[in-house]
């Protein structure tokens, strides 16, 4: 594999450290390592704070080896997806941290490999997985896939409106020859939908994104990991997140509100709900919450950041600080 030391630009890496505001002798998890921006940064930022770097890519790691052991035991490389977390984080001895930060989507880095199949751009194998040494490629999905759950995963991931028709044109296509090449794939989806020179973006944008949402089962890791990140931070703990698409904020946003807003009284018109077992024994609703939110609206790059980083343009950036748990909210009113 071969390995580039070219620097990477990290999205919204000063947000991102002002929320966190790294302090001695706290554990942070870089729940997205890539090429290393977030975790380098906050190691600099504080000469005595650890991190915990996962990913599931063997690219990060391999390229992590060149500068890694400048932190001695400061930093610890973990190679596994975010969703588990907890138990990769347990196996280290570790059970609760101070904050989880996620920088989440595909990285400028995977996207220029073209063997990775992560972009139209180039011709290569129709891939797309995270870490290629497990799980089904892309290809397995356009091949084997029934065409209503094709139609389904274009629709849902990629929110393409012509998903039945690029479906279906798919299914012909792949009834002839397989489909292997990410070239093939795109011109397939531009015989139903063709570029036009007024299109901002390319047509078959949407439906990689679907593809490659469904292959690393990209929002089930997500909410995997607000639910671990939910069990394993300290009370006073930071969770910062970064997405860079609807999908992926309407999870983080969805997540926190839940957990940072007071849910309204059932109105008298609506069939009773019982109430969640951690609120039955508690004086007021209030004490269910398990985050308070460090910004009621999500921080987007600056006017600068964007023109020297144009994937910065969609990122938004959410962060939350993690309350005390019920049971000691209650023992601190008794």
């Amino acid at each position: 594999m071969m390995v580039s030391a070219s620097p990477h630009y990290p999205v919204m890496l000063q947000e991102m450290l002002h929320y966190l505001a790294p302090q001695s002798h706290e554990i942070y998890v870089d729940a997205t390592l890539g090429a290393g921006g977030y975790t380098r940064a906050i190691l600099a930022q504080n000469p005595d704070c650890r991190v915990i770097a996962f990913d599931r890519d063997p690219l990060p790691h391999a390229m992590a080896q060149q500068w890694a052991g400048e932190y001695g035991e400061r930093l610890t490389l973990v190679k596994s997806g975010f969703g588990d977390m907890q138990h990769a984080l347990a196996a280290l001895g570790v059970t609760r941290v101070d904050a989880v930060v996620l920088d989440l989507g595909v990285s400028s880095m995977q996207l220029d490999q073209p063997e990775r199949g992560f972009s139209f751009r180039f011709d290569a194998p129709l891939d797309m997985r995270m870490d290629t040494t497990t799980g089904q490629s892309a290809a397995d999905l356009v091949n084997t896939l029934p065409q209503d759950d094709l139609a389904d995963i274009l629709y849902q991931y990629g929110e393409e409106r012509a998903s039945r028709k690029i479906a279906a044109a798919i299914v012909k296509a792949r009834q002839t020859q397989k489909i292997t090449r990410t070239s093939e794939l795109v011109a397939i989806i531009h015989s139903v939908l063709p570029r036009h020179p007024r299109d901002k973006i390319d047509p078959a944008t949407r439906s990689f994104q679907a593809l490659r949402i469904a292959v690393n089962r990209e929002l089930e890791e997500l909410e995997q990991v607000l639910t671990a990140a939910e069990n394993i931070l300290k009370p006073g703990a930071r969770l910062i997140v970064v997405t860079f698409h609807s999908l992926e904020d309407r999870i983080v946003k969805n997540f926190l509100n839940a957990r940072a807003k007071p849910q309204p009284a059932p109105s008298r018109h609506m069939p009773h709900i019982p109430q969640a077992p951690q609120m039955q024994n508690s004086k007021n609703a209030a004490h269910a919450l398990t985050f308070k939110l460090l910004n009621s609206k999500p921080v987007q790059a600056s006017v600068e950041e964007i023109s020297q980083n144009s994937r910065s343009r969609s990122a938004k950036l959410r962060a939350a600080v993690r309350l005390a748990s019920v049971t000691q909210q209650m023992a601190g009113e008794s």
